[in-house]
């Protein structure tokens, strides 16, 4: 089995495994695009190299060394987009298939080197934690923006979503990672809300945007 295919299944089933109480084949199908029965081939090849726990009509279980390799590709994944937006220059909105590429390099001196240069940063450009060299990773308590009152001021931390579209949309409205914004008031009809950051006054937000920042208190 190729190690980039082997890579991109544990690293599915992990982000399925933080949403989903239990994971089943079809799910994960969906998740890579692929039929049910090349899906469950897969996972029978990870059963048998350890890496995942699996009867039939039962649900999928990464195991531990599993779940640990799947965080590595995942740091690896955000190690790579962190550097290709502070010292490549690239924006937040460009990184992510180049880092899907890169993540799959087994070279862990390269790894190693970059999170020297970045000074071992411990969140990539979206605000996603970046794992430690054991897999370990820290996972902030941050609230939607959608659940915070009006007259309250908070600081955007991290996103929901780091899809090209969304951060597109983000850079014509002038917000990135550190925005400090100012809830103004709340349309109790459709959730919008009203905000005001830098020198952007009175913007309205969906509901559908507002959920996907990630914020803390000032």
């Amino acid at each position: 089995m190729p190690t980039q295919t082997k890579e991109n299944y544990l690293k599915s089933l992990y982000f399925l495994d933080k949403h989903k109480s239990s994971i089943t084949i079809t799910e994960l199908s969906k998740q890579m695009g692929v039929s049910p029965p090349t899906a469950n081939n897969m996972i029978k090849k990870l059963k048998n190299l350890g890496m995942v726990k699996y009867e039939r009509y039962q649900p999928l279980e990464l195991t531990e060394q599993g779940r640990k390799l799947a965080a590595l590709i995942i740091r690896k994944h955000r190690l790579a987009e962190m550097f290709l937006t502070e010292v490549m220059g690239l924006g937040w909105e460009e990184v992510h298939d180049i880092a899907e590429d890169l993540e799959h390099i087994q070279s862990e001196r390269f790894f190693d080197r970059m999170d020297e240069i970045l000074n071992y940063p411990d969140i990539d450009p979206h605000g996603s934690p970046i794992p430690d060299k054991k897999g370990r990773m820290t996972e902030h308590d941050f609230r939607p923006l959608s659940e915070i009152p009006a007259g309250k001021t908070v600081r955007l931390k991290a996103l929901r979503d780091s899809s090209s579209e969304f951060l597109e949309f983000l850079n014509s409205k002038g917000i990135g990672l550190g925005t400090e914004i100012a809830i103004l008031s709340a349309e109790a009809y459709d959730d919008s809300i009203k905000v005001r950051y830098n020198d952007h006054a009175d913007v309205m937000l969906t509901n559908d945007v507002s959920r996907r920042l990630l914020v803390e208190a000032v």
